[in-house]
């Protein structure tokens, strides 16, 4: 299996080669949906694109929660003006460590639109800048026609969600799983039934992925336990899709996104909400 990553050695022979990838720079901040092209514009990695979380990789928010994901239109027009095409290699990155927003872009292209050749810039910027050190502006790359037949069955609404029997897997950290805390959303808590990964805890302490070996042990048991398939989710299922990377590196069979997430499932207050582990 070829691995959803390419550390920054790779990445720059790639680009120095016959079939470069197209670079798109999915940093973002959940506070200022202007902030991630205002740090594309100081300096990014040479020839790459900005792919806005709020714009691109989101469509409005409200119904479906804070971060829904875009229409199928919509997300084609994105991969028409970016230039993407399944036979031109892909990288993202961002400076999160894949979290804001890299996993996120890595998910709608890979699993959802279906593209063969996607990866995620293991270590983000820093790990470019630790190696290479270089940061400049790129070209506008030419515009695509391709308009991929979107898998909808990679993702899942709140009605195909069972509380207490649905296989969950929430990104979210523990402290806002468990209800102590919730600093963006109105209500806190979790879905009823659902395991916390938290999608830091997919990452070293130097910000890049844990070794595969080290994912498939500390991902193994909760894999166990969804003999349906496991669905992630997080606040707005951006996080979540770094969950759902982590099992593809890992080489395990990967979650389902519930796109909406925490944000979509607090709308309904009919619908059950835990607190506690």
């Amino acid at each position: 299996m070829t691995s959803p990553l390419i550390d920054s050695t790779a990445l720059a022979a790639a680009l120095a080669s016959s079939r470069p990838p197209l670079l798109l720079d999915c940093r973002a901040r959940l506070d200022d949906a202007s902030a991630g092209r205002a740090l594309w514009r100081a300096g990014h990695l040479p020839g790459s694109r900005h792919l806005a979380l709020e714009h691109d990789l989101s469509g409005p928010a409200g119904e479906g929660g804070r971060h829904p994901l875009p229409t199928p239109e919509a997300f084609r027009a994105v991969i028409r003006r970016l230039g993407i095409r399944p036979e031109l290699p892909v990288v993202v990155y961002d400076d999160m460590g894949g979290q804001l927003a890299a996993a996120r872009a890595w998910w709608m292209l890979a699993c959802w639109a279906g593209h063969p050749e996607v990866r995620v810039l293991d270590g983000g910027l820093a790990a470019w800048q630790a190696n290479r050190g270089l940061l400049e502006e790129g070209e506008t790359p030419a515009p695509s026609d391709w308009q991929p037949s979107l898998d909808e069955s990679a993702w899942v609404t709140a009605d195909e969600i069972m509380p207490g029997r649905s296989a969950l897997l929430d990104a979210r950290a523990a402290p806002r799983f468990r209800g102590e805390v919730e600093p963006i959303d109105p209500v806190a808590g979790h879905i009823p039934g659902a395991r916390c990964r938290p999608s830091a805890d997919n990452l070293d302490a130097d910000g890049y992925f844990k070794p595969a070996e080290r994912l498939v042990t500390e991902l193994a048991d909760i894999d166990d336990q969804a003999s349906d398939g496991l669905i992630a989710y997080c606040g707005s299922g951006v996080t979540a899709c770094h969950d759902i990377l982590a099992y593809a590196i890992a080489g395990l069979a990967v979650p389902r996104l519930y796109a909406g997430s925490w944000s979509d499932w607090i709308r309904d207050p009919d619908r059950p909400i835990a607190t506690g582990d």
